[in-house]
């Protein structure tokens, strides 16, 4: 079932916590980033192209964007800003809670906004962790590694 009610195949996924069954042709771990800044973007593309097993295979500004794209299916991870040009993170966290999401995947919440009332609504929704764009850059490649490595992530949250 996917966000609008209607099927969408995503292919089996491994259960044991914390490790994801990438299950596209490539066995690679499938990326979707949200983010409105086109200079982070570029510093997370780089960042992330040198990490074996790991695709990028989307990118969106604003939520209505982000939906249409994780809506589509075949994703195993997103890495999602808070403020977007249009809407929120936190919208599209919201609305991935109340439709679903792929079995097993991960939503990285990833913002400038990293207050307490931030965290605990983003993680209400849904998301498995939280880092601060600007003390914590590293933890979101860090835990990318580990799932498109299969192993667990590194210290939720």
């Amino acid at each position: 079932m996917n966000l609008w009610g209607t099927s969408s195949d995503s292919g089996a996924r491994d259960e044991r916590a914390g490790t994801v069954e990438r299950v596209n042709d490539s066995k690679k771990l499938r990326v979707v980033l949200v983010e409105d800044s086109s200079i982070i973007r570029a510093r997370l593309t780089e960042s992330l192209s040198e990490i074996p097993n790991l695709e990028i295979v989307g990118q969106a500004e604003s939520e209505s964007d982000a939906l249409s794209l994780l809506d589509s299916g075949g994703w195993d991870a997103v890495v999602l800003d808070l403020q977007l040009r249009q809407g929120t993170g936190l919208g599209v966290l919201r609305k991935l809670k109340q439709c679903g999401r792929p079995s097993n995947s991960k939503v990285i919440v990833f913002t400038n906004y990293a207050f307490p009332q931030y965290r605990d609504r983003s993680l209400a929704f849904g998301a498995d962790f939280f880092f601060d764009k600007a003390r914590e850059f590293h933890r979101v490649r860090d835990v990318l590694a580990d799932l498109a490595s299969g192993a667990p992530a590194r210290a939720a949250s």
